[in-house]
């Protein structure tokens, strides 16, 4: 089977950094590929992108060794399963608040004995390789979203779930959560206290940490506070903000007399 090299990476203790796809294109999906993450990020919940469209995502990223992981709309034994068969290395599910909803998320994640997954592995047998099934319920990760008032009270109780790789904060959500302002790169205490815990509480477990950032500069922070798995904004931030910037470069210089009016 195709190695897991995010897994590899966490125990040797290094910190990874994913990519965010919530344009519904292989091209723009192929292009975010070659620019060095070590994953990238199908987002199937608050992007714009259905499973059809997904999957050619994913045979994009196959043109790389980028680790393929999507995450999904909602804690649907359904909806895992399906996208797992296309073949994803790892689910992140939002909304995660207990036990019993983390085992949910794991068991639909693996074969028997140790989940319910029904066996029909379409596309990921062809992409991680024919011996999928001796290995999918090693390799193939379940990582949990920390977003909710609820997930942090039980932050222990969902860590020590088995089967459970990695856990991913949810800034915005989690800022809502505690009544303060949704956004990334979160300044006000009572999140940046949260983020502490929750990467304290990851390290007693021996869990890896995940968040979502906008910037190098407090992905960098993150990982600094113990975080292994930071993402950087998305391909749609990153376009928007890449083109603005060279849009208002030029009306600047226009405006100021250096290039003719346009």
């Amino acid at each position: 089977m195709r190695e897991n090299t995010l897994k590899t990476k966490w125990a040797r203790g290094e910190a990874t950094v994913n990519g965010w796809l919530s344009i519904p294109s292989s091209f723009s999906a192929e292009v975010m590929a070659h620019q060095g993450f070590d994953s990238l990020t199908v987002d199937m919940q608050h992007g714009v992108v259905d499973y059809q469209v997904a999957v050619t995502m994913l045979q994009a990223i196959s043109t790389t060794g980028v680790m393929p992981l999507a995450r999904v709309p909602w804690n649907d034994p359904g909806r895992l399963m399906k996208i797992l068969d296309a073949g994803v290395y790892g689910v992140i599910c939002p909304m995660i608040s207990n036990r019993a909803q983390a085992e949910a998320l794991v068991q639909a994640c693996k074969y028997p004995p140790r989940g319910f997954r029904s066996w029909g592995p379409v596309r990921a047998s062809i992409y991680a390789g024919s011996d999928y099934g001796d290995h999918a319920n090693d390799d193939i990760m379940a990582i949990p979203m920390i977003e909710t008032a609820e997930a942090l009270e039980n932050l222990d109780a969902i860590l020590s779930v088995p089967g459970v790789d990695a856990i991913y904060v949810g800034p915005s959500d989690l800022s809502l959560a505690l009544g303060c302002k949704p956004r990334l790169d979160q300044t006000d205490p009572p999140v940046v206290e949260a983020q502490k815990k929750i990467a304290a509480a990851c390290k007693r477990h021996g869990i890896v940490a995940g968040i979502h950032n906008n910037t190098s500069a407090y992905a960098l922070k993150m990982i600094a506070e113990g975080y292994q798995f930071v993402t950087l904004a998305s391909d749609s931030r990153f376009l928007a903000a890449k083109a603005a910037e060279e849009a208002a470069a030029v009306k600047k210089s226009a405006k100021e007399g250096k290039l003719p009016a346009y």
